[in-house]
């Protein structure tokens, strides 16, 4: 299976490293970690691009991980090759995934391509804006576990879409994420270190707001809770949220 991204051919195939040529070939595991996955992976396409390499091969150095894995590990990887593509004049011109398990090629196949396609599509040149939004609610704020990377316990939240105002978006998001109807929206502050997403350059405008309903996950939410400051404290969250929910306690404290 082939698709392009700019000057790039991104190929998953299903075959054994032996019947295939590249000018590097780079084994990637397929274990319980994303940050490493993540790290690795840029590794390796930094290095193809100092090396002007033409051509590079990723396979996995082993396939006893979950199917869960598989899904994650390509939508990490998609994340780490558009984002090299996307930020550089990359000298690669054919990404080849070689994947001699058939579970491991058809999770790869599935959610790879399509997940550059959609960042393609729903992003342009960036920094790309974004709402969080601290929902109150009666003992504590909402958060949602995210089901897709980066992964951990954040903000309801999500990118603007075409066509529709912050509030719009921060509305629709927290409908789509916990199933409540929010009201009485004003924005907190805006967050725009480039590093504050591990994805993209992002800039969040946070909103917070009441709600009205009964919390419930969807969209891209695994789970949702209800957690007061002193719980929160003690948690890692994904993005800078912990930064966030600091500064607004600070204000309202």
């Amino acid at each position: 299976m082939d698709f392009k991204y700019k000057n790039t051919t991104i190929k998953i195939v299903k075959a054994d490293i032996s019947t295939l040529k590249a000018e590097k070939i780079v084994r990637f595991d397929i274990g319980q970690d994303e940050v490493k996955i993540r790290k690795d992976c840029f590794a390796a396409l930094d290095a193809a691009n100092k090396s002007k390499l033409k051509t590079l091969i990723f396979a996995p150095s082993n396939y006893k991980a979950e199917r869960h894995w598989f899904e994650i590990s390509a939508k990490i990887m998609a994340q780490e090759i558009f984002k090299h593509i996307k930020d550089r004049d990359a000298s690669l011109r054919e990404i080849t995934f070689a994947l001699n398990d058939e579970t491991c090629f058809a999770c790869f196949k599935d959610n790879a391509p399509g997940y550059i396609k959609y960042i393609t599509y729903k992003l342009s040149k960036g920094p790309f804006s974004t709402i969080d939004i601290i929902i109150k609610v009666k003992g504590g704020i909402i958060l949602i576990e995210r089901s897709n990377p980066p992964f951990g316990w954040a903000l309801p939240g999500g990118f603007l879409d075409y066509g529709e105002s912050l509030e719009e978006a921060a509305i629709r998001e927290a409908k789509e994420e916990t199933g409540l109807d929010i009201y009485d929206l004003a924005q907190f502050r805006a967050y725009s270190e480039p590093d504050r997403d591990p994805r993209f350059h992002t800039v969040s405008n946070v909103f917070t707001a009441k709600a009205k309903g009964k919390p419930c996950a969807s969209s891209d939410a695994k789970a949702v809770g209800i957690f007061d400051y002193s719980k929160i404290k003690n948690m890692q969250l994904a993005f800078d949220h912990n930064k966030i929910i600091s500064d607004y306690f600070n204000a309202h404290n």
